[in-house]
């Protein structure tokens, strides 16, 4: 019975030109260069040819099995951990997981090849990327972040669907924090912000989209706005410009690419890490989060930044507190207390007995629910906390002597929720209460 051998192309090429050599058809010096291998080896092979015919051209490690190669039983394990314990994560997440939790150390190409072979199809299609224009990472980190809210159900699709609101550094893609909240909301993104002044500082720029949250999107100008030649930003616009914070708006997705791209990898991996956890609300999550997955989540991310070192701009606690919080500007009735919706808050007399009525000043409401307020830069009143509430606005007229048909917006402080304004009205602030 004839015996198969089976060569490569690049063995059958070399047997074709060791046929010439060894009938002297060519040197052996030529045919070296030709197989580009050195005058030693090709030594070898012609002996090899002329000792054991074609096949011993053949790889002598051919059909034997590596020396490296993983045991059966190991290959069924990995299957079996996948389908029981980590059927949410994607490959190479899964290959993470075996070396930090189950200590077996295999690369994510035989992971997804074992996967493969048992019929375990990817987590998600890769599609093909379209052609865009790419724009340069910033040079230094603290030079730009980029943030944005996510909605997704991220605890599972049993439980309702909830909104991830995260900050990246556009330098280096180290995640400069994220919260979990119900809703995309002002409160959201100032709790965001929070955090990333007490863990880092205060960048020099923002890129954002063109949510209502973040900046005024109606094309109304009430009489003070024309008066003052801008209009009055929303409660996030104010905080970002107390803070010397410049925003960037990007008018589609993929001109903030980077962030919207971090939500997906948060979409496949902090799921499948947070339902191994068992975590399935959003304030074990939000303690979680910062505690455990941010620094792992930038050590296995982030980049490294073209200049070194960072721009982040040191802020104390004291001002963290005063300036990250929603604001509202009263004047103080003639009994000395300022009325917001059903909230009275009474303030004290000033130096010598100083009287504040009719005088303007700003209420400011912090995250903790505690409520002060401001003449200038001095505190003359605070209020204990109460539940903290995002602002809305609503129509309805300045003055009694305007006519009822100019209606005027003016965020008031209520604590229950209006009506939607009829016919579609863009809701603005009015008179500086952003």
């Amino acid at each position: 019975m004839k015996e198969t051998i089976t060569l490569s192309m690049q063995e059958i090429h070399r047997l074709k030109i060791l046929e010439q050599v060894d009938q002297g058809a060519l040197s052996l010096v030529s045919g070296t260069e030709v197989l580009k291998i050195s005058y030693r080896q090709g030594k070898r092979l012609l002996a090899r040819y002329r000792r054991d015919g074609p096949e011993g051209l053949a790889h002598k490690g051919r059909g034997r099995k590596a020396h490296n190669a993983f045991d059966p039983a190991v290959r069924e394990l990995v299957i079996k951990l996948h389908q029981e314990r980590y059927s949410k994560f994607n490959d190479t997440h899964f290959a993470e997981m075996l070396k930090e939790r189950e200590d077996l150390k295999i690369s994510r190409e035989t992971v997804r090849r074992w996967l493969r072979e048992a019929g375990i199809r990817p987590k998600r299609r890769r599609r093909p990327p379209r052609h865009r224009s790419r724009r340069p990472r910033r040079p230094q980190m603290g030079l730009m972040m980029q943030w944005d809210g996510s909605p997704h159900k991220w605890f599972g699709p049993q439980n309702p669907s909830c909104s991830l609101i995260h900050a990246t550094d556009d330098a280096t893609g180290h995640v400069l924090g994220l919260v979990f909240r119900p809703t995309e909301d002002a409160i959201g993104y100032l709790k965001l912000l929070d955090m990333i002044l007490r863990r880092h500082g205060i960048p020099a720029s923002v890129y954002q989209d063109r949510h209502s949250i973040l900046q005024r999107n109606d094309k109304h100008w009430s009489l003070e706005e024309e008066l003052a030649g801008s209009r009055f930003p929303t409660h996030v616009g104010r905080v970002l410009e107390e803070l010397g914070i410049k925003t960037l708006t990007a008018y589609s997705a993929q001109a903030k690419g980077r962030i919207e791209r971090q939500g997906g990898t948060f979409q496949d991996r902090l799921i499948a890490e947070m339902a191994l956890e068992g975590i399935t609300d959003m304030d074990k999550a939000n303690q979680w989060v910062e505690n455990n997955f941010l620094a792992r989540f930038n050590r296995r991310f982030a980049k490294k930044a073209e200049k070194p070192g960072s721009v982040f701009r040191k802020i104390s606690d004291e001002q963290r507190y005063r300036l990250v919080s929603f604001a509202y500007k009263a004047t103080v009735a003639n009994d000395n207390t300022i009325r917001l919706g059903g909230l009275t808050i009474d303030i004290p007399p000033g130096p010598n007995k100083r009287s504040y009525a009719k005088r303007r000043v700003l209420a400011r409401q912090h995250l903790d629910g505690a409520w002060t307020v401001w003449l200038g830069k001095t505190c003359i009143a605070k209020h204990s906390p109460t539940p903290l509430r995002a602002p809305f606005r609503k129509w309805r007229p300045r003055r009694k002597q305007d006519d009822p048909r100019a209606k005027h917006i003016l965020q008031v402080y209520l604590e229950t929720t209006p009506a939607h304004p009829k016919r579609g009205h863009s809701c603005f602030a009015d008179r500086g209460t952003f």
